[in-house]
């Protein structure tokens, strides 16, 4: 890839009647039990490998998790999520300014709704830009050493546009990026609607130089279609990424360029966002639609299970 994202210290379709969402929210409150149960009763069976498959829900425990039920358009649970405010280009020439506005992000239908809009606003930073978006992050609110981080989402599309599920290392305020380390589970441009990346970043092997790989859907399909679910299984000298459960790379220091540190060992946040023009995806032209929308059904972080005496059951 080439520019990447410098932090600066800084399901299903839509959902058209009160009947669906009700229904979207019962089915997303059985599937979270059925996942707990599950483990419960099969946690105690040994694990064959250190690979564990993103099917073997035993292996994992829910620890953290936004299902994004609320009120149609209200704003994003402020004890979960937090937001990068600003139009200063972010280290790789965006165009838009990123707001804390229920226009740019809200939750609807069960879903967290990203917005980039084109519109031209000044926001508290001064800076004029035309477009705007947010970018949602747990900075300060959530972060975790290892586990299973995934969300299943719908991708906007188009020239110009840049979604992203993805983390930092917490401890970027004291040693900065890419020092603190970067994972990225999900990216995509929009001009390559069937293809999204997933890589990290480290210091020595970074922006362009981001270790990782590409995911392409077949006979046409684009990820704009429909939702999918993205995650890593983060552990021990290990990263696996996985798109719909399919395991697509797993990556280990041996990866890593000589001379370099693995730099994946502490807490991480989570981010959320949709970027416009930079120097990786482009600048929106006449071919991009506007408003586009990023659509999160949810987003879960699970870590190893514990081993369960059934005689405790």
């Amino acid at each position: 890839m080439a520019i990447k994202k410098i932090y600066q210290t800084n399901v299903t379709s839509i959902h058209g009647s009160f009947y669906r969402k009700e229904l979207l929210t019962a089915r997303k409150g059985i599937g979270t039990l059925t996942v707990l149960l599950f483990a419960i009763i099969c946690g105690s069976a040994p694990l064959k490998s250190s690979t564990a498959s993103a099917g073997n829900p035993a292996a994992w425990r829910l620890v953290w998790s936004d299902e994004f039920s609320g009120p149609y358009g209200s704003a994003v649970d402020s004890t979960k999520w937090s937001f990068d405010l600003g139009g200063k280009g972010w280290g790789n020439n965006e165009l838009e300014t990123y707001t804390s506005r229920p226009a740019n992000a809200h939750r609807q239908d069960g879903s967290l709704v990203i917005n980039a809009i084109k519109e031209t606003f000044t926001g508290a930073d001064k800076i004029s830009r035309n477009y705007t978006s947010a970018r949602v992050l747990t900075k300060h609110k959530f972060s975790q050493t290892y586990g299973r981080v995934e969300a299943r989402i719908k991708i906007p599309f188009g020239q110009g546009i840049w979604p992203a599920f993805w983390m930092l290392g917490d401890n970027i305020d004291t040693v900065h990026w890419p020092n603190c380390g970067e994972i990225d589970i999900m990216e995509n441009i929009g001009r390559e609607p069937s293809v999204v990346h997933g890589t990290f970043h480290g210091p020595g092997y970074s922006g362009g130089k981001g270790i990782g790989a590409a995911y392409t859907l077949t006979s046409g399909r684009k990820f704009s279609d429909d939702f999918h679910t993205f995650a890593v299984e983060w552990e021990p000298n290990v990263i696996r990424f996985y798109i719909d459960g399919n395991l697509y790379q797993t990556r280990t220091p041996a990866d890593l360029p000589a001379g370099t540190a693995w730099v994946f060992d502490h807490p991480f946040f989570i981010i959320l966002n949709v970027a416009v023009g930079g120097g990786w995806p482009g600048n929106p032209d006449a071919t991009t639609v506007f408003p586009q929308q990023m659509r999160v059904d949810y987003v879960r972080v699970y870590s190893r299970s514990p081993k369960i005496s059934r005689r405790s059951l």
